[in-house]
């Protein structure tokens, strides 16, 4: 029986993710910064552990108490909006951590036991604003076109141990989605100066054709887990597709 490794599963993708390959009778390792054991079904093939990915002991530890995965999807990130020019660089630096090098940490972590067993699999979720970069998501989308990069790359690195590396890419979901991590970290972003322009933009996708849900997200990060082509990106949602084909 083979075991998934999946970050931030309190919610949204991450949670939606981790009851998917449970129900296909795999073993999950469900993490999240706090646990929350009443979010997914009591299972012996289902453990919630403490994980924070912007610090290595939490990834040590876990790793050390996780034993032997088949799967790392790397899904915990951070949703923020805001004008650029007033972003502070600590926010800047903050978002990186998490939706950027949390997601090389956890992935070096688990390198050596897949290059040594020459098997595994690593998925990384990013967004489809790297498909058609939007406005007000600049630092967003630059942490997430990091990892493309990066998965892309590692993929070759990988290949001749026999480790795949995937990338998911989800279409628009709710803005209260989005952004229910964000804590204060909004605060501020959305100065006067570009207070109109930042409301065309709202009302522009305020009602969008198509909505990537969970189970979309979760889908295709399966898809992508046991896929043993050479394929690199799944889009998830009917509008990350469209803008997959278009690209």
């Amino acid at each position: 029986m083979k075991t998934v490794l999946i970050t931030g599963c309190s919610s949204g993708y991450g949670l939606e993710t981790a009851r998917q390959f449970h129900a296909q009778g795999w073993n999950v390792i469900a993490t999240m910064r706090t646990p929350r054991e009443d979010v997914l079904p009591s299972s012996d093939r289902l453990r919630v552990l403490a994980l924070d990915v912007t610090k290595s002991g939490s990834i040590g530890a876990l790793l050390e108490a996780s034993g032997a995965i088949d799967v790392l999807v790397n899904n915990a990130g951070i949703g923020i909006m805001g004008a650029f020019e007033v972003t502070p660089m600590a926010t800047v630096r903050e978002v990186f951590e998490t939706n950027t090098f949390g997601v090389m940490a956890m992935t070096q972590a688990v390198l050596p036991q897949f290059r040594e067993r020459r098997s595994g699999v690593v998925v990384n979720v990013t967004s489809s604003a790297t498909l058609a970069p939007m406005p007000l998501v600049a630092v967003y989308t630059a942490s997430k076109m990091a990892i493309e990069g990066f998965t892309a790359s590692l993929a070759f690195e990988l290949e001749a141990f026999n480790v795949r590396v995937k990338l998911v890419e989800p279409g628009y979901g709710p803005t209260t989605r989005f952004t229910s991590n964000t804590g204060s970290r909004m605060d501020g972003l959305f100065p006067e100066a570009y207070a109109s322009f930042a409301e065309s933009v709202f009302a522009s996708v305020g009602q969008p054709a198509a909505v990537t849900t969970e189970s979309d997200v979760a889908e295709a990060v399966w898809r992508a887990a046991n896929d043993a082509s050479g394929q690199l990106r799944f889009a998830a949602g009917a509008d990350a597709v469209a803008l997959a084909q278009s690209r």
